[in-house]
């Protein structure tokens, strides 16, 4: 039976495409964002996450820890198993939700993607992915209903910096799935004191024919804790203030 890591599986999610949706997000990502807020996905391979704050002292570590202090992110599950999660929801799909798969980054798993992808065809469930485009598989990706990724940085330098890879293959991969004539969502986390260029980025965006929309998301440090609880420092940015996402709107569109 085929398996892959997945880091969590949430149900009735309303973030990550239209509708109603399950959200399943794979382990390990080949990028390494200066602000990801799911670094505990970064890794492919399972990870303990530890917040000593929460710790009761009931000396039952050994048994499971039943006040959070002591997390696992990731856990070996088979595609029936994922599905049965996945079939929980199906009677909420109905009006426009459906699977997203989510990371990390699922490309990294492409063949346990692939089956899961199959198998929610065959139960008429709306499939759609979030990626950094930093992987590409068009056998794969062709089978999806709507893709949702990042452009973060417009620079080659500034690129490498903070994510690690040259955003040139990002865009070709980009360029590559907007000719299969799925429906691509386009976004890019909103990072101040970074210079991204959403300009430039948004001009790409509006060239290609199957970019529906291109989304700026303001920066959280949703990561920062669970980078603590891994025993790593992640950096922490500003949070753009309202008036800064303003002057930014103007970039932003949705066909």
């Amino acid at each position: 039976m085929q398996t892959g890591i997945i880091a969590d599986i949430q149900r009735s999610s309303v973030h990550d495409g239209p509708g109603l949706r399950t959200t399943v997000f794979f382990k390990g990502c080949p990028l390494h964002c200066a602000w990801c807020h799911n670094p505990e996905t970064i890794d492919p391979k399972p990870q303990l996450l530890e917040y000593p704050e929460k710790c009761i002292c009931c000396g039952m570590c050994s048994k499971g820890c039943f006040s959070g202090a002591k997390v696992i992110c990731g856990k070996e599950m088979s595609s029936d198993e994922v599905m049965e999660q996945i079939l929980h929801d199906k009677q909420y799909y109905v009006k426009g939700g459906g699977v997203t798969f989510s990371g990390g980054e699922p490309f990294m798993q492409a063949d346990f993607l692939n089956t899961l992808i199959d198998k929610c065809k065959s139960q008429g469930i709306h499939t759609a992915v979030e990626t950094s485009m930093a992987i590409y598989s068009e056998a794969v990706i062709s089978k999806l209903d709507l893709i949702m990724c990042d452009l973060k940085i417009w620079d080659k330098d500034i690129h490498r910096e903070y994510v690690g890879i040259d955003p040139g293959i990002i865009r070709a991969n980009i360029e590559k799935a907007d000719m299969l004539g799925i429906p691509i969502i386009l976004r890019t986390p909103v990072i101040p004191g970074i210079k991204q260029e959403i300009d430039k980025i948004s001009a790409f965006a509006k060239q290609l024919n199957n970019v529906i929309q291109y989304e700026l998301l303001p920066y959280h440090p949703l990561g920062t804790e669970k980078a603590k609880a891994m025993g790593i420092e992640q950096k922490e940015f500003k949070t753009p203030s309202n008036e800064y996402m303003e002057e930014l709107k103007k970039y932003a569109y949705i066909r």
